[in-house]
């Protein structure tokens, strides 16, 4: 299923902008009715982000420059 998944993922890239844009609009509204509670949506947003930053302040978690996850990408699309 990855395989799949990587290959659909090099097929997006090789879109224009625009297509690209479509594309993305297309599978969110291919999401509706999962997200049919916008508050509780946004809560649980807020909840994520507090969990991230708390992960980041205590250094359970660690970033990453744009640099190394653009190899990162590159190396799994190559």
């Amino acid at each position: 299923m990855m395989h799949d998944a990587t290959e659909l993922l090099k097929r997006a890239f090789a879109l224009t902008a625009e297509e690209r844009a479509e594309l993305a609009g297309s599978l969110l509204e291919g999401l509706d009715g999962v997200h049919d509670d916008p508050e509780a949506i946004e809560a649980a947003w807020n909840e994520e982000i507090a969990r991230r930053i708390e992960d980041l302040n205590s250094g359970k978690a660690r970033t990453v420059s744009w640099d190394e996850v653009r190899r990162r990408i590159s190396s799994k699309l190559a």
